[in-house]
């Protein structure tokens, strides 16, 4: 069973926009599933529903991984741990550079908010490529966390992300495929 076969009214919520950021490219936009109420709270519980025992904490990657790792978070009774763009955090951080398509990014967390071995689940919107995602696990290995699972909306499995995650010992479990892309 594929991940849509268990949501298909999901992926239809997701608004493809095609030639952006450039041609050739099919964006997957989820504003049209978040503005949805009841697709939204369908996808928090179908997250939810596939997180493991034991999870402590969730980690979101800034920006679209904070709308859905907050409301996991707060369905679980949890506490959100944000992964933030560089220079957003009003505290000393530590950092994780990742490549990007069009040059290198960098985010950074605030490692006092995760205590040592504590198992914390990330996630966010999409997986494409996977740097972020493997950015994102680095940094929180780095803290001191667990981070063995990954929960994401979208994967575009034609890119590799969940594969590569895979390969770094991570679990990724994603809702909806966009093969293709």
């Amino acid at each position: 069973m594929t991940p849509e076969d268990r949501h298909p009214d999901l992926r239809a919520l997701i608004r493809t926009v095609p030639d952006f950021p450039k041609p050739g490219i099919q964006f997957r936009d989820i504003t049209t599933l978040i503005a949805h109420g009841p697709g939204l709270a369908a996808t928090i519980e179908a997250l939810a529903g596939a997180v493991p025992a034991g999870i402590a904490a969730v980690a979101g990657i800034e920006a679209r991984g904070f709308i859905f790792g907050t409301a996991l978070a707060t369905r679980l009774g949890l506490g959100f741990v944000p992964l933030r763009k560089a220079g957003k955090l009003p505290v000393p951080t530590i950092a994780e550079d990742y490549a990007l398509e069009y040059g290198e990014a960098r985010i950074e967390l605030d490692p006092t908010l995760i205590d040592d071995g504590e198992h914390v689940l990330l996630v966010d919107d999409l997986i494409a490529t996977g740097g972020t995602a493997l950015a994102g696990v680095a940094l929180l290995r780095r803290a001191g966390a667990v981070c063995d699972h990954a929960a994401f909306v979208i994967d575009l499995p034609d890119l590799g992300g969940a594969d590569r995650l895979r390969e770094a010992g991570v679990s990724a479990h994603s809702l909806i495929a966009f093969d293709g892309d």
